[in-house]
């Protein structure tokens, strides 16, 4: 049987985003990066479960030369020592401009997951902060999870479920895999 997959967004569902004038950004350095506390154990439990658990992040700050791409991984490398749990990072590091097909939120790097992973992603969850994130899990065949963090910013409206923390993402996850065979 083919895995089950829960896709995370980084900035604002693993770590504390920056937030301008109502706007999430990533943080600019490492020494900024505040990750979300008590994530670990719950992610351990549904990796236990059989998830596997893919972070999918766009960073167009990289495309834009206002971040390098060094700053990035770093900051995806400690979050994995936070969270060793997690599988895999894929990162989308274009700008809009670019077309790419990674980009939230177009579904691409859960395509790419899925394929690398064998992942059923009608069975799988996308986490996410933003309209992107959701739009990606729907257009992927995915559930989604909109975590509802009040930005500035047109929400999405179309998600499986809305929650205010991804704690609460990840109760609605390990409830509805309790009913369900991995």
């Amino acid at each position: 049987m083919r895995s089950r997959a829960i896709f995370l967004d980084r900035d604002g569902v693993l770590n504390h985003p920056v937030i301008r004038e109502g706007k999430s950004y990533p943080p600019p350095s490492l020494r900024d990066l505040q990750i979300y506390e008590g994530l670990r154990e719950p992610l351990r439990r549904l990796k236990d479960r059989g998830f596997v658990l893919v972070v999918v992040t766009n960073q167009p700050d990289v495309a834009r030369g206002t971040t390098p791409r060094e700053t990035v991984e770093g900051i995806n490398a400690a979050i994995a020592g936070e969270i060793p749990a997690i599988d895999k990072f894929f990162v989308c590091f274009h700008d809009n401009r670019d077309n790419c097909d990674c980009r939230k939120p177009k579904p691409g790097m859960l395509l790419a997951a899925a394929a690398e992973f064998d992942l059923d992603l009608q069975r799988s969850y996308m986490i996410g902060d933003r309209r992107g994130d959701v739009e990606a899990g729907k257009a992927a065949g995915s559930r989604t999870i909109f975590v509802d963090r009040n930005y500035r910013e047109v929400a999405p409206v179309d998600y499986d479920y809305k929650v205010f923390s991804t704690h609460e993402a990840l109760k609605i996850i390990e409830s509805e895999s309790q009913h369900e065979k991995s």
